[in-house]
């Protein structure tokens, strides 16, 4: 009698990352649900090339709560507890960030922060009751750094960034894990379609000092050269593989060029010294 494969659930598996990951994943024998928003709609070829490769499609958006417990139901009743959990569905607004609303704000929460929270109450409690598990969300860089007229994306990774360090001392006594993956620049949809500023006027008022913006997203292009999504995806399926207890908190991936990791180096131990400082090290992970 063979054991069981280990199982992985990757929100936005439609294109770039998500769908580098459930090809990884699959290649290693996991049981892979690629979850993904109109599976029968704009995203039905995507979603008949993920089922040809032996993955398990499930409709999912990260926005619409009922449609997170619809799609965890599913993935419960035909697994059960889910090994893996990747938070990766994603979107970028990039701009004058006094040009962005803060309804635009709010869209740009909505899927990068509000999506992950929605899906991690989907799929927690069953790794808790289990007491394994890991929760990898897929971050950036700009997590740790801010770029100028990035603001609103930053942000929105930094709050992911807080809300995945918390969770990852509070989660320890239930022997589930978490691992921050921070990827640099990649040529990837959620790079070549970014959402601009929604205040034209604001933008407007910037004059010449707007034009700064092209210059930075012109470097994160030529930074994103020769980089393969499928290297981000190959670190996930490390996390993944990697002995309960051994996995580090935050991986970069961004091949030396940012200063992510040595951030990261620094910040760790004074990290540490806080959680001492509150009376509650026992909840950071060992040394």
């Amino acid at each position: 009698m063979t054991d069981a494969p280990r199982t992985v659930v990757i929100t936005g598996a439609s294109s770039g990352f998500g769908k580098e990951m459930a090809q990884a994943f699959l290649g290693e024998g996991w049981r892979t649900f690629a979850t993904l928003r109109a599976a029968d709609g704009r995203n039905k070829p995507a979603a008949d090339e993920l089922r040809a490769l032996g993955a398990e499609v499930v409709e999912l958006d990260v926005t619409d709560t009922e449609s997170v417990e619809r799609a965890a139901a599913e993935i419960h009743t035909a697994a059960g507890a889910v090994d893996v959990l990747v938070n990766n569905a994603g979107n970028s607004f990039f701009g004058i960030t006094e040009a962005f609303t803060p309804e635009a704000v709010e869209r740009q929460f909505a899927t990068n922060v509000f999506g992950a929270l929605r899906v991690n109450r989907a799929f927690l409690g069953a790794m808790r009751n289990r007491r394994s598990g890991l929760i990898v969300y897929i971050s950036s860089v700009v997590g740790r750094i801010v770029l100028p007229f990035g603001g609103v994306y930053c942000a929105s990774k930094w709050a992911l960034e807080a809300l995945a360090e918390a969770a990852s001392y509070e989660l320890r006594p239930f022997g589930v894990e978490v691992g921050i993956v921070e990827p640099g620049a990649f040529s990837t949809n959620i790079s070549a379609s970014r959402t601009g500023p929604d205040d034209q006027a604001r933008v407007a008022a910037y004059g010449e000092s707007a034009k700064a913006g092209l210059a930075v997203g012109g470097t994160l292009v030529e930074m994103a050269k020769g980089h393969a999504p499928s290297e981000v995806a190959h670190a996930v399926v490390a996390l993944a593989k990697a002995t309960p207890g051994t996995r580090p908190l935050r991986t970069v991936v961004d091949f030396g060029l940012t200063a992510a990791a040595e951030i990261n180096a620094r910040i760790a131990p004074l990290q540490s010294d806080t959680l001492l400082q509150f009376g509650v090290g026992q909840l950071a992970a060992p040394a």
